[in-house]
């Protein structure tokens, strides 16, 4: 391609809208345009990338025994009513009308869509296994859409389903998936760790995530430098911090005045943080709970979420707080009447805790489990951080943040309990299939690939998703034996198949260096007057400094050596 014909025009300097720097990349090399918040155009050096991340999930996919299908992204809400996850997505689902005044949904996944598909052409467990795959765009409403192509509300995914008629066959999938996501991020540039995660509300006995690591990412990730265990934050395991037993003493109140924080107390009783307690006031489908955790962890949403078995979780707001009584700073869960409460296994490590009194100005000293405090549930509601004791060997854990580039996880019989997508056993029963489900956002690939592959010049993408292989510039163009050679050269490799980009604009050779940078194919082929007098081209890869000075007539033979090796 010609860049003198290519539509795309690179920038110089960033936008002032861009966040991170592969969206910083991505604007100024003219691969997408943003035309609403988390909406946004590809231009052709967008499609060619993203073209060739789709390409290399289906080889994948394909081999791992997939069939793509495609399933349609407008669907009537009345299906998501019926698996119940209307309710489950809240205002992340775009819901709207027809013309005839149906209500309909601009899908945000695909799981009824496919059970319904595969329940059509299921009827004995010689039908299955089954696994179907897709490469459809998706919409979610993102409350704060982010980092260009890492959180959009249009976006291109791959989302795989499989379907089985026991646990066993779910597994044998399950590892194959597993290590075709291993394949693609190692294709496409992307060093990926795979970690435990949550199932969220649909649940599932397993479930993993593959995170870059990076700063700009969203999700915080637990690891183990010496067994290896890694998690999401919102997973983690850990072993809790020992806290100070003693024979346990008769409660009291004491005042404290002002006293609303947990370094409050600490500076005024004499305490560590791991000798109080604290309570997190929340609503849960409408219902107020309170969980309580010892004053050196913090509560896991996520965690509680998955205790309590509920749809919708947030925080209590101070207006709700009021009205039901509780005295913000002083709250507590010891004698507390009528709300539920949710407490963290912490609580039963330590004794003579301080805990609010639910009076205004006072606390309680002496506090103890299960004398004073008896909880509706005891779980794992506390969120494991960096420092925190591995569950496995002991090891202090790090923490990193990271972008989630795949899932993976095991849906059991979620959806085809929900939509009757039965098949009959053995014994001539009818039992639910069981499905596992494996996503990845191909726009999300593309951004994390130029996160990895970058310097301060511009991009340095690997050939397997770089748009083009080649950017070939020919230097004074208005000169006939330069554009007669660098024609040549683009002629040669285009008939040996390398992808190339050829500027043969009249712009200066800053310009043209500046673009072959930040553009960053993995070749650059310069042609020069000063170098045609020697019959030869200057050949440099991307991620090397210094260029090699090659005869014109091995020139296309000498680049496809390069990518090749």
């Amino acid at each position: 391609m010609r860049l003198s014909q290519f539509l795309g025009r690179t920038l110089r300097s960033n936008p002032s809208e861009a966040e991170t720097d592969n969206h910083k990349l991505m604007l100024r090399t003219g691969m997408i345009q943003q035309l609403a918040a988390g909406v946004y155009s590809y231009a052709p050096l967008a499609i060619r990338s993203l073209t060739k991340i789709a390409n290399i999930i289906r080889e994948e996919m394909n081999a791992a025994g997939g069939q793509e299908v495609k399933l349609p992204t407008l669907q009537p809400r009345e299906l998501w009513q019926q698996s119940g996850r209307d309710a489950t997505f809240g205002p992340d689902l775009i819901r709207l009308q027809d013309r005839r005044g149906r209500e309909m949904v601009l899908a945000p996944t695909h799981e009824e869509a496919v059970t319904l598909l595969v329940k059509q052409h299921l009827q004995s467990y010689r039908d299955l296994p089954m696994l179907v795959y897709q490469i459809q765009t998706k919409f979610r409403d993102e409350v704060r859409p982010r980092g260009g192509l890492v959180r959009v509300r249009e976006f291109d995914m791959k989302d795989g389903y499989s379907f089985h008629a026991d646990d066993e066959s779910l597994d044998e999938t399950y590892q194959r998936m597993v290590q075709a996501y291993h394949n693609i991020f190692q294709r496409c540039g992307i060093p990926a760790i795979q970690i435990e995660a949550d199932s969220g509300a649909i649940g599932g006995k397993d479930s993993h995530e593959f995170i870059m690591p990076s700063e700009i990412g969203e999700d915080t990730f637990i690891h183990c430098p010496k067994c290896g265990y890694a998690a999401n934050a919102e997973r983690a395991a850990f072993t809790r911090p020992a806290a100070p037993s003693e024979a346990e003493l008769p409660m009291e109140d004491v005042h404290t005045p002002g006293q609303k924080t947990i370094q409050d107390l600490v500076d005024n009783l004499g305490v560590t943080p791991a000798q109080t307690l604290k309570v997190v006031i929340y609503m849960a489908d409408g219902e107020m709970v309170f969980a309580t955790v010892r004053g050196d962890l913090d509560v896991n949403d996520i965690k509680l979420k998955r205790a309590l078995g509920c749809i919708d979780l947030r925080l209590a707001t101070d207006e709700e707080v009021a009205a039901a009584g509780i005295s913000a700073g002083s709250a507590s869960a010891v004698g507390m009447t009528g709300i539920k409460i949710v407490a963290d296994e912490s609580i039963n490590i330590g004794t003579n805790f301080v805990a609010g009194a639910n009076k205004a100005d006072y606390h309680i000293l002496n506090v103890n489990t299960p004398r004073d405090l008896k909880p509706d549930l005891i779980a794992d509601i506390a969120m494991a951080e960096g420092g925190h004791a591995c569950l496995n060997c002991g090891t202090a854990f790090e923490a990193a943040r990271g972008i989630e580039v795949g899932h993976v996880f095991k849906l059991g019989t979620f959806f085809s309990e929900a939509l009757e997508a039965t098949f009959q056993d053995p014994e001539g029963q009818q039992q639910p299939a069981i499905m596992g489900c494996y996503g990845i956002g191909v726009g999300r690939l593309l951004a994390a690939a130029v996160e990895q592959n970058r310097d301060e010049k511009g991009m340095c993408l690997p050939a397997s998703v770089a748009p083009f292989h080649v950017y070939l510039a020919g230097l004074n163009m208005d000169k006939e034996e330069v554009a007669a050679a660098a024609d040549s050269i683009y002629e040669e490799l285009l008939d040996a198949g390398v992808e190339v980009l050829y500027d043969d604009r009249t712009d200066s050779a800053g310009v043209k260096f500046n673009d072959a940078d930040l553009l960053g194919f993995p070749v650059r082929v310069v042609v020069s007057p000063r170098n045609l007098k020697e019959g030869k081209a200057e050949i440099k890869l991307r991620i090397e400094s210094e260029a090699n000075v090659v005869a014109l007539e091995n020139a296309a033979s000498y680049v496809t050596t390069l990518l090749t090796t």
